[in-house]
């Protein structure tokens, strides 16, 4: 563990504690390690993050479906399009609930993944078990499996991603980062990111980091609040306008009075001050308006480029 990692980590436990806590030391350890030089010894998953074990198996949603890893399908044979969510650096809460929900209702085979429970804990504390890069990984296996599947159509993989999940879809939307990673060309058809942090600056004695790469070759569509001020959506703005001069496939949505994690009913008037906020107090508020808004962007921009009929 690097000294910059050691000193974050102690100065954000004896500033807050529990799920805070948790999420400041991932950010932390995550803005540290974004900032190293991404060749292939760095960017490859570790050795201590095996493969996940997927589902052999899909089911159908029901209202005592348990929220964790696994395989969701509408009724009948299919084939349907699939979407896999990945979840936060609070691992499966609340939100992906609703994501896997909405993806069913809407004619898709939900596949939610864990990335951090079989790996030593299933939030990031006391560090984050996985990598940015072995959570790329986990999103191509699990399209890999997904593939295995009649009932799925295999031209038509895409992902969701929230907060920590929507910075490994920003990242799986580069070739560079994908072949810095050691993996091969990507398996999504889309990307869909909600509130990333496109870029975070230098704080304490991180250096800070880039999570939107110029080069950017997935259909990405990027939702974001306008009143999130922990991960302020002008840092994607001011790189997506010119990704989209340049012809890169990227579109966004700034919902102008949505905090970060607006889905989250479960978070609703959450307050802290990470250190990467330069001071500012961050408060979660919950907006089922929103939420509902984001679904329906998010899923008319799947319908567009997995080239499907909208349903609702």
């Amino acid at each position: 563990m690097t000294r910059a990692i050691q000193t974050l980590i102690r100065m954000l436990g004896t500033a807050y504690s529990g799920r805070v806590w948790l999420g400041a030391v991932w950010l932390a350890v995550l803005v540290v390690v974004a900032a190293a030089p991404w060749g292939v010894a760095h960017a490859q998953a570790r050795p201590s993050e095996p493969d996940l074990t997927f589902p052999k198996q899909a089911k159908e949603l029901g209202f005592f479906s348990p929220l964790e890893m696994g395989i969701w399908k509408p009724k009948g044979d299919g084939p349907f399009p699939a979407l896999i969510l990945v979840h936060t650096c609070g691992g499966i809460r609340q939100q992906i609930g609703y994501w896997r929900k909405e993806a069913v209702r809407r004619g898709y085979v939900a596949f939610v993944i864990d990335s951090f429970t079989s790996r030593g804990s299933p939030s990031c504390r006391p560090l984050p078990p996985a990598s940015m890069a072995r959570g790329i990984k986990d999103v191509f296996d699990a399209a890999e499996h997904l593939a295995t599947f009649a009932f799925v159509d295999k031209s038509r993989i895409a992902m969701l991603g929230v907060s920590w999940g929507a910075m490994v879809g920003l990242r799986s939307a580069s070739p560079s980062f994908v072949a810095g990673a050691g993996l091969p060309g990507t398996p999504l058809s889309a990307v869909v990111s909600l509130y990333p942090a496109c870029y975070i600056p230098p704080f304490g004695t991180s250096p800070g980091g880039e999570f939107l790469y110029s080069d950017v070759s997935t259909s990405t569509l990027v939702l974001m609040g306008g009143q999130d001020n922990e991960t302020p959506p002008q840092e994607c703005v001011s790189r997506l306008e010119p990704l989209k001069e340049r012809g890169a496939p990227v579109e966004w949505h700034v919902f102008p009075n949505a905090s970060h994690c607006w889905d989250c009913s479960d978070l609703h008037n959450h307050r802290w001050s990470p250190p990467w906020a330069g001071g500012r107090s961050v408060v979660y508020l919950y907006d089922s308006k929103v939420t509902d808004q984001s679904a329906e962007r998010a899923f008319e921009f799947l319908s567009r480029h997995l080239k499907l009929e909208p349903k609702k």
